[in-house]
């Protein structure tokens, strides 16, 4: 079994090849009332003055943060990021220059006790591991009463172009050498409402609100590749298997295309929200 350093080095290489690759995967994506899983998180930041993102990679989230608040006292946001190229490009966004920007682990958090009173994660905090020592850093930056609200993936929502890759994948990649298959990521217990209350509750937090909403990425074929190719278990795949994903996905996702040339593509976002004690 990889260790969480082993994988944080996995990401960091990742990442750095592939920068902003989770916005231009999702930031597209709508919800069933509109919003993007991005504004989802946002929207329930809405009472918060002071803000951090925990896995902020190249801003976006970040900014619809900051911007929420435009014409009212401003609000203090932060992001934190294992990828030095993803703070590259969240510095570049406008609105972000006053916004702490840090390089580091969730594990040991660069900020003082208490200074914030809101913190956001989108489709990281299920990537980390000594979740323990995270949920004891994350209840020590916030100050009682202050809200925690995550977004994670619920895999394919079923009948679609997301599910075409999920079988190819786990067929292609599940026979692939050791060396091209990536290192475990994160704790399994992040991915559901149950093992969230495990890991926080302890820590000082309340039951945890769970929502799960569907998240429709359905575009032209570039679009949608962008989207499901996007994920990290093309990293290490040799480039003549990668290439074969590709054409049995598209292949699949093909008869699925609509009057208007569109293929359908969808996932399930899990939005979880607990307060700090």
């Amino acid at each position: 079994m990889a260790t969480t350093e082993e994988a944080e080095a996995f990401l960091r290489d990742f990442h750095a090849a592939h920068p902003a690759v989770t916005a231009r995967a999702m930031a597209h994506g709508r919800a069933e009332d509109g919003r993007s899983s991005y504004a989802l998180l946002r929207d329930r930041m809405a009472a918060c003055e002071r803000v951090l993102d925990l896995g902020c990679g190249d801003g976006l989230l970040l900014e619809l943060l900051a911007e929420s608040r435009r014409g009212r006292p401003g609000r203090e946001v932060a992001g934190l990021d294992l990828s030095v190229a993803e703070l590259a490009l969240a510095r570049r966004r406008p609105g972000l220059e006053r916004a702490a920007l840090c390089a580091g682990r969730a594990q040991q958090l660069p900020f003082r006790s208490a200074q914030f009173d809101g913190c956001v994660s989108h489709m990281a905090l299920m990537l980390m591991g000594e979740v323990e020592r995270v949920a004891d850093e994350v209840a020590r930056v916030l100050a009682p009463g202050g809200t925690l609200a995550v977004a994670v993936s619920g895999g394919a929502a079923g009948g679609e172009a997301y599910e075409c890759f999920q079988r190819a994948a786990r067929s292609l990649i599940g026979a692939a050498p050791e060396e091209q298959q990536i290192p475990r990521l994160g704790d399994r217990r992040l991915r559901t409402r149950e093992g969230l209350d495990e890991v926080f509750g302890p820590a000082g937090f309340g039951p945890v609100e769970w929502k799960t909403e569907r998240i429709d990425l359905t575009g032209p074929w570039e679009q949608v590749w962008a989207t499901v190719g996007g994920c990290y278990d093309l990293g290490p795949l040799a480039p003549a298997l990668a290439a074969e994903l590709r054409a049995r996905v598209e292949a699949e996702a093909r008869e699925l295309t609509r009057p208007d040339g569109r293929i359908p593509c969808a996932m399930l976002m899990h939005v979880a929200t607990t307060v700090r004690r």
